[in-house]
């Protein structure tokens, strides 16, 4: 039987004029491709090469098994390029798990990109504000609001989630003044809510100032 690196050896032999000249490309000896060639021509049981003259010649088989030779080379070098590009090339299934707005304005558009920009791989993006033990376990990737999750999770920070105090123009207009946080008790506060973080504890920070925390009183 004739293996691949039969195959090699031969076709080199077929495009050099001598054996010398083969025993320089592989860098070896003229007596080591001899015996290599006599071991060949042994185990299939066909003489490949003429070598009664001056000049080294392929017999009828000989050429025909370096014509398979060389569509053989090719295709395995064809082969071998293939799978170093499936190597490169990401491949398999995401699943992606965000809260309901930040996923639909921050996240969709990036999972978006990353699928157009690697065909190999299929995205599914959960968007859920409360997500359940069964889609937390199964997620590959989890975008979250608020503090770290479960201990055996890697988590890398985005973004800080920094918030605002804001009012409307007409609300101000006829409401206390706001001087200090503690004001806001007097007020009618408004919240959102993400995860299960307490949403009427505000805190505050500020450069020149000690924290201050107030527990409003949502309308």
């Amino acid at each position: 039987m004739i293996s691949s690196e039969d195959l090699r050896f031969f076709n080199v032999l077929a495009q050099s004029a001598s054996l010398a000249e083969a025993a320089r490309k592989m860098d070896v000896t003229p007596p080591a491709v001899t015996q290599r060639l006599q071991a060949l021509e042994a185990r299939i049981g066909i003489r490949l090469i003429d070598r009664s003259g001056r000049r080294m010649v392929l017999t009828d088989e000989g050429d025909l098994v370096a014509s398979h030779g060389t569509i053989v080379a090719e295709a395995m070098e064809a082969l071998s390029e293939a799978l170093a590009n499936r190597k490169k090339a990401v491949s398999g299934h995401l699943r992606v798990a965000a809260p309901h707005g930040f996923g639909r304005l921050h996240v969709a558009p990036v999972v978006d990109a990353f699928a157009k920009a690697h065909p190999g791989v299929t995205v599914t993006l959960d968007l859920a504000d409360h997500p359940g033990a069964h889609l937390v376990e199964s997620s590959d990737v989890i975008v979250h609001i608020g503090p770290p999750g479960a201990q055996n999770q890697i988590v890398t920070t985005l973004a800080p989630n920094r918030r605002i105090l804001c009012a409307s123009p007409d609300y101000l207009a006829g409401a206390s003044p706001i001087q200090s946080p503690s004001d806001l008790l007097r007020h009618r506060c408004l919240v959102v809510r993400e995860n299960d973080e307490d949403v009427t504890l505000w805190r505050f920070v500020h450069a020149s100032r000690e924290p201050e925390t107030v527990r409003i009183r949502p309308t």
